[in-house]
């Protein structure tokens, strides 16, 4: 499959976001993979069925958005939710010590958007304001755990079809059409299951991407890449370089690094090499719980 085939099961862009789809800063985001730079590790650790960037997310959750709610400040929103996130993602937390809520990097949110001039035309052509593509703003796109929310729904959606492995392409229709919006129990918007069946079935699918982020395995090669970073930040960029450059070019200037760096040489080929029984035993830090409790016809669900 091509992540192009899941993003047009959401459905068609609508005209109104399609200027906002080559945004500069919103562009960047296509050399962010989702994985957290595990695109680059040792493939007997991951082995991704397909590259998902945060482009890709960005774009699936603002349709996911519009979809069910049909709000155009929130579909922008939505597009937008993910601008902050630097080279490699969630190991930038790791590296700063925020294991549980895993959000460090959220706090550049505003400065960037800030910063993009063709961004603020646009929003002014629309008459609309910074503030009011605020992703905090709409429980639709963001929520706090254990409720769903767009972003929440296609986090599964996309791990469980690329890592995971335990959703087929053509079972992704299943859970999008059985999906409505509806007020919860906090007064907010948000997404329901209209049957027990489709619930439980992503209630599970998340269940085992929480297993696997608690993993030796994932929370040692994000650890390493996590040293890695640190060493590149030390020597050659600094932190803020983490939200303007890409992956890929990361890599190249890593790699170029180690040829002289026996240190960083040795942590790089690690994570490009390791076999899965070298993984040593380590120390497990408390790690963010992936919990989510979906309402099924506007009910929280509970595991029979």
């Amino acid at each position: 499959m091509k992540i192009e085939d899941y993003i047009n099961k959401i459905g068609e862009i609508p005209d109104f976001l399609k200027k906002y789809l080559d945004v500069p800063c919103l562009l960047r985001l296509k050399d962010i993979g989702y994985f957290c730079g595990m695109d680059y590790a040792s493939l007997d650790i991951y082995n991704f069925s397909i590259y998902i960037s945060r482009y890709h997310h960005s774009l699936s959750t603002a349709l996911i958005t519009w979809r069910y709610s049909k709000n155009k400040k929130a579909t922008i929103a939505a597009l937008f939710h993910d601008i902050a996130t630097p080279i490699f993602s969630h190991v930038i937390d790791y590296m700063n010590q925020d294991f549980v809520v895993q959000e460090s990097t959220e706090e550049k949110t505003g400065e960037i958007l800030a910063n993009d001039l063709k961004l603020r035309e646009l929003l002014k052509e629309d008459n609309l304001t910074l503030s009011e593509i605020d992703f905090k703003k709409y429980s639709i796109v963001d929520n706090e755990r254990p409720k769903l929310c767009a972003d929440r729904i296609d986090g599964i959606i996309l791990t469980s079809l690329a890592w995971t492995k335990d959703l087929k392409l053509e079972d992704v229709d299943k859970i999008l059409n059985d999906m409505i919006v509806v007020i919860n129990e906090n007064g907010e918007e948000e997404l329901s299951f209209k049957s027990r069946e489709v619930c439980k079935m992503v209630y599970e699918l998340n269940r085992k991407i929480d297993l696997y982020c608690h993993t030796k395995d994932d929370t040692y090669m994000m650890l390493i890449l996590a040293d890695i970073t640190r060493k590149f930040i030390l020597k050659k960029i600094s932190y803020d370089d983490l939200y303007k450059i890409g992956e890929s070019r990361a890599m190249e200037i890593v790699k170029s690094m180690a040829r002289y760096d026996c240190e960083l040489r040795e942590l790089l080929d690690i994570f490009l090499n390791i076999k899965k029984e070298d993984i040593p035993d380590i120390s497990m830090p408390i790690i963010k719980k992936r919990e989510i409790k979906p309402l099924v016809e506007g009910k929280r669900y509970v595991l029979l």
